[in-house]
């Protein structure tokens, strides 16, 4: 066990879906900030702008670019964060799905929706973990997740945020997107320094809050997946979508796109 956590944190991962690591990637910091400099300088193909035109502020998000930009790679392979999502998955291995930028200008009162990452995705697995790590200081424009909802047995269905569609129209397998305050759900959010991280599975429902703060909130992801993890189909593409990844249904996730960075 990485000696960041405990196995307190282990067992509350496993119930609720959800955990707070202290000083996941507090050494990474820096670099991290210069990364999203970059990756906001150049953004890549699935990068996405995510106010209507007169809308105040900026939320931008940008995925997948960790094969160009150096410190997103550097804190995917050599950071604690593999290591300690395979001890919070229990898994042998630990392997990357992709990396995620998340930026909230000061005065962007937009939330984050409300959604599930599972259903985007083309992954399945009780394996799964993603960090959302500020690098701010986070007291308010925080992360939302909602305690327990991956054990919900119905999916949540995914919408674009943007434009608010359904991401697969006319799809029956999947559950309306719930409003957790409304109905009272029991909601952890925490108060957050620069380098800790919420680590949460891929079947969390979570969301974030605007930033009304005179800071900017910026905000560094890893998907990572376990043992378990295995290829679906949806009824529709994915996001991100990989094109041409040539996996079929069952199939463990190539690792010479999607590498392991740990292994015991």
């Amino acid at each position: 066990m990485h000696p960041l956590i405990t196995q307190n944190h282990i067992d509350t991962y496993q119930r609720d879906g959800v955990v707070l690591i202290t000083g996941l990637l507090a050494d990474w910091v820096d670099a991290l900030r210069e990364g999203v400099a970059t990756n906001m300088a150049t953004p890549g193909p699935y990068a996405a702008e995510n106010l209507h035109d007169g809308e105040v502020g900026r939320f931008f998000d940008d995925y997948c670019n960790w094969n160009r930009i150096a410190p997103f790679e550097d804190a995917a392979r050599h950071s604690p964060a593999a290591e300690v999502a395979a001890d919070l998955m229990g898994s042998q291995t630990c392997q990357l799905f992709h990396d995620h930028v998340l930026v909230k200008e000061p005065g962007t009162s937009k939330p984050t929706p409300w959604h599930q990452d599972s259903p985007y995705y083309f992954v399945e697995g009780e394996q799964t973990v993603s960090f959302w790590s500020p690098l701010d200081p986070v007291r308010a424009a925080s992360l939302r997740c909602v305690k327990g909802s991956h054990q919900w047995p119905k999916a949540v269905l995914p919408t674009r945020w943007l434009s608010e569609t359904d991401f697969y129209p006319d799809e029956q397998d999947f559950m309306p997107v719930p409003d957790p305050d409304a109905e009272g759900m029991e909601i952890v959010e925490y108060e957050m320094e620069p380098g800790d991280a919420v680590a949460f599975h891929y079947r969390i429902l979570h969301g974030a809050r605007g930033n009304e703060a005179t800071e900017r909130r910026r905000a560094f992801s890893l998907r990572l997946l376990g043992d378990d993890a295995r290829y679906v189909e949806r009824p529709g593409p994915t996001s991100p979508p990989f094109p041409g990844h040539g996996m079929v249904a069952g199939q463990k996730l190539r690792e010479d796109w999607f590498p392991v960075v740990y292994a015991r």
